[in-house]
């Protein structure tokens, strides 16, 4: 049978969006919040330390700090299209920056985040969903169903 686990995940990060028309066009910072649901069968080998899990929460919690959160958390994330590239590029911004390419919106950061986790997941377990949660009353959603 199959169960799906989740682990939520905080942390702080700045952003602006590349010719929006609107107040985020400046540069800003969220507090976000970052759940990620796995699916897969529980191990039902009797002699498992792990017996009755999918996966172990610690191990799960290891792979999105390494792969996501370490490189996320307190960074201030822009399009490399941004005219903000100038800053970077003369070190006048001060403090760890990450260029992407593409608008770092909540959306996009999903479509990157689940790329990433995916590709750090053991088999046979797979990524469910993903839920960023950029505000306490704005989140954007990511499902594996949707994107087959």
């Amino acid at each position: 049978m199959k169960v799906r686990v989740t682990k939520t995940f905080h942390f702080e990060m700045a952003h602006a969006l590349y010719g929006y028309d609107g107040p985020c066009k400046n540069i800003h910072g969220h507090s976000y919040q970052l759940s990620v649901t796995v699916i897969g069968e529980t191990n039902s080998e009797n002699e498992n330390p792990k017996q009755g899990m999918i996966m172990d929460f610690s191990d799960l919690k290891k792979i999105v700090e390494m792969s996501v959160i370490s490189k996320f958390d307190h960074t201030l994330v822009l399009n490399k299209n941004s005219p903000h590239k100038t800053f970077v590029k003369k070190n006048l911004l001060i403090g760890k920056v990450v260029m992407v390419n593409y608008q770092p919106t909540s959306e996009n950061l999903l479509i990157d985040f689940a790329k990433i986790i995916q590709n750090n997941l053991p088999l046979p377990i797979k990524l469910h969903h993903l839920k960023l949660r950029e505000t306490p009353t704005s989140y954007a959603e990511w499902y594996a169903e949707d994107n087959t």
